[in-house]
């Protein structure tokens, strides 16, 4: 119930004071109050106050009062990182949103006209669509957990209002596929500093690189690769942990080494343990600095999956048998890699008999009233399968 109390000032002029208060049993739970000059203004306040606080958002964002975006991306990395044990991307992206203009914003009153306008102004500065695109998860992951842990009363949807919007305004998009291979010269050119430089330097970047083209393997995985988890009679290695877009810790994935990857990790002096006991931003690093001083112009060494994977198919193997390298779970995911090349596909010669497709039998020369016993439609033919199915439909 709404109280109006007079008071007199000084000079003698007269204020009306609207008081609002809302008690559960015996227990005032929250009170707010309005002074104004005319008594009617304060009644009609009074009256407009009591029937927003019937809404429980309204009353929760009296008393939460101002929750900055920011403020709860700090709890959330505080309260989950050790538990969730996420990389550097997402802690990297947190950080940034958090110092960005975005996190002084009140998330009990943002809008998805609030995210839009953020996602135009990154545009506007530089940011690509799939970047600006990563802003929006990350916030409504933050939203998300705040509403559910905290029990925030936050709209969480305004996230995928603002999605659907940017999506229609072309502000935001899917990653490009990416479909960068090294050329041979760009090969011989790397394999040459790096026959110079390893004489000199702790990381061997010579046999790193070239394994790293013949086993599929990330940088991270790379150098982590256990000498105790190879299996020298299948030929086999173990990455522990392996990518996984939600159950990545606890994730052990056995792989088939090629011959040539095998013979690298054989020549290598193992140390604590590790194939390569090296830090894979240090990899990383000097793999981006030797393209630098040769001029090879955007080459990342994550394309030399790219590059492993297309060769594992220029050399014949099926889908079933490269994800056994690759450790791909779908052909979906395993045809981003595949970046063949036209010249370097197989010719395969027609089967004799052959001609267009269609055998050259009597059957199908000339029609004939009786049916050919050889081609008998009383029974349809089985439709035809897509090839591109999931790989843990096909044989192993």
């Amino acid at each position: 119930m709404a109280t109006i109390r007079l008071r007199r000032k000084n000079d003698g002029t007269l204020r009306y004071t609207a008081e609002v208060r809302l008690r559960r049993g015996k227990v005032v739970i929250h009170t707010e109050g309005k002074t104004f000059m005319h008594r009617s203004a304060a009644e009609k306040w009074a009256k407009a106050r009591e029937v927003a606080l019937e809404n429980p958002g309204e009353l929760a964002r009296r008393q939460l009062g101002d929750q900055s975006l920011k403020s709860l991306i700090r709890w959330y990395i505080e309260d989950f990182r050790e538990i969730s044990k996420w990389q550097r991307t997402k802690q990297a992206q947190l950080e940034f949103l958090e110092r960005h203009p975005i996190g002084a914003a009140n998330v009990m009153t943002m809008t998805s006209a609030t995210l839009v306008d953020h996602v135009r102004l990154r545009r506007a500065r530089g940011a690509g669509p799939a970047t600006v695109s990563n802003d929006l998860t990350w916030i409504g992951v933050v939203l998300r957990a705040a509403k559910s842990v905290k029990q925030i009363p936050i709209k969480a949807e305004i996230v995928d209002e603002a999605r659907t919007a940017c999506r229609e305004l072309r502000l935001i998009a899917k990653s490009r596929r990416r479909e960068r291979r090294p050329t041979q010269e760009e090969l011989t050119k790397l394999s040459e500093y790096f026959g110079r430089r390893d004489r000199r330097a702790e990381i061997p970047m010579l046999d790193i690189m070239w394994f790293a083209i013949e086993s599929a393997r990330r940088e991270s995985e790379i150098c982590r690769l256990e000498v105790a988890d190879n299996d020298a009679k299948e030929r086999t290695g173990l990455v522990r942990d392996a990518k996984h877009p939600t159950s990545k810790l606890g994730n052990h994935r056995r792989f088939k080494y090629t011959a040539e990857a095998w013979a690298i990790v054989q020549r290598q002096l193992p140390k604590n343990g590790y194939v390569f006991p090296y830090n894979p931003r240090s990899v990383c690093a000097a793999f981006t600095r030797a393209c630098q001083i040769l001029g090879i112009i955007d080459l990342h060494f994550h394309d030399l999956r790219h590059e492993a994977t297309s060769r594992l198919f220029e050399r014949g193997y099926q889908i079933h048998e490269v994800a056994l390298f690759t450790l791909h779970d779908s052909w979906n995911e395993l045809k981003r890699y595949a970046n063949l090349r036209p010249g370097e596909a197989r010719d395969i010669p027609a089967q004799p008999g052959k001609t267009n497709g269609r055998r050259t039998t009597p059957c199908t020369k000339a029609r004939v009233s009786s049916p050919c016993p050889a081609d008998d439609r009383s029974t349809p033919p089985d439709p035809p399968r897509s090839r591109a199915r999931a790989i843990s439909d096909l044989p192993i």
